[in-house]
């Protein structure tokens, strides 16, 4: 049971609120979710016949689980809503709320995600290397194709980049993600000097003498849009004979993917994701895993 210190929880989960508007920038969608899954969870301590939450809730929070399981959530559910209670939980640690956090030792249901398909390096040398760039638009494409793999860019920080957001001197491109939140990405030497040729020598062309912020654009000032990028990805993955199905998201997934498996810290990864919380970037560590199996097998003498 809840001390009598301890504020209600409606006055708790509206701090919590909050502070992921405000400190943490998160966006309204994901903010709507927070709370579906926190008032849910509330609903279920009140049927519990339990007025708050407290140091011993990890027994609760057990069953809260296993209640959504019976009501048919499948398994990546479910580990959305235990992200969603440790949230809540560490915060009210972090406020001196509660003095211990027993979210923390609940682990999160075994899903079956499914990520999109991660291209070898090979694939995506093979992919990158198909643009044409001594024509312009081959050449734009050249450098958003080097660009979006090299920062694990999203799609729509891909197309609303501006002049303004890159430094190609020290090689590092400012995006803003989910929620405005900024991040500052390094973008490799490939990158670099595939942007610095098209910037140089293709830009202008497209632009016709006219003026934009926006550092890929289509023919006029507009920028390149989403479903235009799609389209140029697919017709270069056909182009490239890639027998996989390949979309934005495959490139960033196979960014996360392949910086881990050569060795990359997670948290560094989820700082270049522009993810808010590391549970979100630790989708990618089973593949890691998968893969270190593989050269265990491969290599070790009793594999």
């Amino acid at each position: 049971m809840v001390s009598s210190q301890t504020p209600p929880m409606d006055s708790i989960l509206d701090q919590y609120l909050n502070y992921l508007m405000v400190e943490k920038g998160l966006s309204g969608a994901t903010l709507d979710s927070y709370s579906r899954d926190l008032i849910r969870y509330q609903k279920f301590i009140q049927n519990s016949g339990i007025s708050g939450i407290s140091e011993n809730d990890t027994a609760l929070i057990l069953r809260h689980m296993i209640a959504l399981r019976n009501a048919g959530l499948d398994a990546r559910s479910r580990a959305r809503h235990l992200v969603s209670i440790r949230g809540f939980y560490r915060f009210a640690v972090q406020e001196k709320i509660l003095k211990h956090d027993p979210a923390g030792l609940v682990d999160l249901p075994k899903t079956t995600l499914k990520l999109p398909d991660v291209l070898s390096v090979e694939e995506v040398s093979l992919l990158l290397s198909t643009p044409d760039p001594t024509k312009p638009i081959g050449a734009r494409d050249a450098a958003m194709l080097e660009l979006i793999y090299a920062a694990g860019l999203r799609v729509s920080e891909l197309v609303n980049l501006k002049l303004q957001n890159i430094n190609l001197e020290s090689g590092f491109v400012r995006v803003f993600g989910k929620g405005s939140q900024e991040r500052i990405v390094p973008i490799g030497l490939h990158a670099k000097k595939k942007i610095e040729d098209y910037l140089k020598h293709s830009r202008h062309t497209l632009l016709k003498n006219q003026i934009s912020p926006y550092i890929f654009v289509a023919r006029g000032v507009k920028p390149i849009t989403r479903q235009g990028f799609w389209k140029l990805l697919r017709r270069y993955g056909n182009l490239a004979k890639i027998d996989k199905k390949i979309t934005p998201h495959s490139l960033r997934h196979s960014f996360a993917t392949h910086l881990l498996e050569g060795g990359a810290d997670l948290r560094a990864v989820q700082v270049m994701l522009g993810h808010v919380d590391i549970s979100t970037t630790q989708i990618y560590t089973h593949v890691t895993r998968k893969h270190l199996k593989e050269l265990h097998k491969r290599f070790h003498p009793r594999g």
